[in-house]
């Protein structure tokens, strides 16, 4: 046996498959050595190409060698399982993505530490100085790391100490003397210090929020599932729904298809029973003629005389046609009828598939339902191509722009066309597209001493007091008066007149919901402030319409952008008017 300062090192005696000490060691061919379970999985792997291999050396075998357990190999392992000086385990061993240590030869192993001064990694055994020595002692250890060159100035190659606040960069101390002189600086450790505090703080805050997001999620999970539930049921309703459309359809079909059988059997049944009496009257027709024709053309009287007794009594037939043939359609009737009945269908399934189609489209869960702030009404906005002015409809002193969203109070008339459309007694203006939806928001932006901002219907007056925004029960107006430094806003309907006082801002927002028959109106500027809200129950379309009340004033629809607006979580809120005039504003 060897003696103990001869003794192998236990790295030999490892297996090169499992990085182990062997166990059951044979060698191969190539006289390389291996666990016996290691080769033969390797080599079982390998039995489908019949071509065997080493897996140090790739030295290729044919057939698949007999494996014997090498005795002395075992005995060898055996001697330093006995003296203790086992391999290290693998999991010791630094694989590719692990840091290695900087002081082991050969074969590396995981290093556990990064030392800063030292600007090296070692494993366990080799950062045992560290702790021993006392000048090492003071080294700054860290988690292994593969960015230790990071820590060297790449200009004077000396350790990164210093933090530059100026600069906001690492240094080390000949920069601080060079490029950095006069530069604020501090030791980069009391640097991440205090930055270290200043996350602290920033990340107390973040627990809170987690939690937030994660009862965000849950809600959205919720509606989630209750939008699929209601979804399936919708989808289930319109089916079963569709389906009884169709059978009823397919009954009434059925039904029309016998009426129409029942009706043909019976008339042809009746014509059948006429043709066969016209057959038979005209064989007693043919018979009696034929006797007739020969008693004419007798000449024994005897004979004559007694046949003439037994002669047919012709003169019940009629001497001409009793059957009058008109032009008749027949069936066609029907036809058209039923061609007209599906027309009338179609239109009203096209009606109402439109009406549906808007239900479907109006479902909007991510949206604000009682939108307060300007970001969460933005969200709500209407392009501002949608609002564009009909010329038809303005007054003749009202000059449009090119694009028709703005509106020019003039003291000259224009050479509007006639037309039935046009308000003759107030400078006023609608919209050609209607606003009968869902929720919208869109803002007006005016200048000079006083315009309307209103919503109205068509039918509303075109001429005399009565076409007046405000002064019908077919208008809503906000009217907008600029008085020094304040705003007077007087809101109209039906004759009835509300006025608020606010401060000065030149724009103006609308908000409506035309389902829930709510419309509100806000002073828009740096920030948005209510104005006045009422609630109604809207009857036909609405339209948006623009009233210019002094010569050089202007009116014109305003371009808003939509605010993000994180799912589920809203900016706080500004307090909106509560005041509802409920029926106050009714007819």
């Amino acid at each position: 046996m060897a003696q103990q300062g001869d003794q192998i090192s236990p790295r030999k005696l490892c297996c090169l498959i499992c990085l182990d000490l062997l166990k059951d060691p044979v060698t191969i061919p190539c006289g390389h050595s291996y666990c016996m379970s290691c080769i033969k999985s390797h080599w079982d792997k390998e039995d489908q190409r019949q071509i065997h291999s080493c897996p140090q050396c790739r030295r290729t075998f044919v057939p698949r060698p007999a494996l014997v357990k090498n005795t002395m190999l075992a005995d060898l392992v055996e001697e330093q399982k006995t003296t203790g000086l086992q391999a290290a385990p693998a999991d010791h061993y630094a694989r590719p993505e692990d840091v290695g240590c900087d002081f082991c030869t050969g074969r590396k192993r995981k290093a556990v530490k990064s030392c800063l001064q030292c600007l090296v990694s070692a494993c366990k055994q080799h950062l045992q100085p560290h702790y021993e020595v006392v000048p090492l002692k003071k080294h700054k250890l860290v988690d292994p790391s593969k960015e230790l060159q990071e820590n060297i100035c790449t200009r004077h190659n000396e350790v990164i100490k210093i933090f530059c606040r100026t600069d906001q960069q690492c240094i080390c101390y000949l920069c601080s003397l060079d490029e950095h002189k006069g530069h604020n600086t501090v030791s980069a450790a009391a640097e991440m210090r205090k930055k270290q505090q200043q996350l602290s703080v920033r990340w107390q805050h973040i627990p809170p929020r987690i939690q937030n997001r994660e009862k965000d999620v849950t809600v959205l999970q919720q509606e989630l599932e209750a939008i699929n539930r209601s979804a399936d049921k919708a989808v289930e309703d319109s089916e079963k729904m569709s389906t009884e459309l169709v059978q009823l359809i397919e009954k009434k079909r059925t039904d029309m298809k016998q009426r129409i059988r029942s009706q043909q059997k019976s008339e042809v049944s009746r014509v059948k029973d006429l043709q066969e009496k016209l057959q038979q009257e005209i064989t007693d027709l043919r018979q009696g003629c034929d006797q007739m024709k020969k008693l004419v053309q007798t000449e024994n009287y005897t004979q004559f005389l007694r046949s003439y007794p037994s002669l047919p009594n012709l003169t019940n037939f009629k001497e001409s046609s009793s059957i009058k043939i008109h032009p008749v359609r027949h069936f066609e009737d029907v036809t058209a009828a039923v061609s007209e009945a599906g027309k009338k269908l179609q239109d009203t399934c096209n009606k109402e598939w439109n009406k549906i189609s808007k239900t479907v489209t109006e479902v909007d869960v991510l949206l604000p339902q009682n939108p307060q702030t300007r970001a969460e009404l933005s969200q709500y906005a209407v392009h501002k191509n949608r609002f564009e002015l009909d010329p038809n409809t303005a007054s003749m002193q009202l000059v449009l722009s090119k694009e028709n969203r703005k509106a020019t109070l003039m003291r000259d008339e224009q050479s509007y066309p006639v037309h039935q459309d046009r308000f003759m007694s107030r400078s006023q203006v609608l919209c050609k597209k209607s606003l009968t939806g869902g929720r919208q928001y869109w803002e007006v932006k005016w200048s000079g001493l006083g315009v309307s901002v209103a919503v109205a219907y068509k039918a509303i007056a075109r001429t005399g007091d009565e076409s007046r925004f405000g002064e019908n029960d077919k208008s809503w107006t906000l009217d907008c008066v600029k008085k020094s430094m304040h705003m007077t806003y007087d809101f109209k309907h039906n004759g009835s007149k509300t006025t608020i006082t606010k401060p000065l801002s030149s724009r103006v927002g609308v908000f409506l919901d035309y389902k829930a028959g709510i419309l509100s109106f806000y002073s828009v500027s740096e920030t948005i402030t209510p104005i006045h809200k009422v609630q109604t129950t809207f009857t036909e379309p609405l339209y948006a319409g623009l009233g210019v009340c002094y010569f050089g004033s202007t009116a014109e629809f305003w371009e808003v952008k939509q605010a993000r607006v994180d799912a589920g979580v809203f900016p706080p809120n500004n307090s909106c008017l509560d005041q509802q005039t409920e029926g106050a504003f009714a007819n």
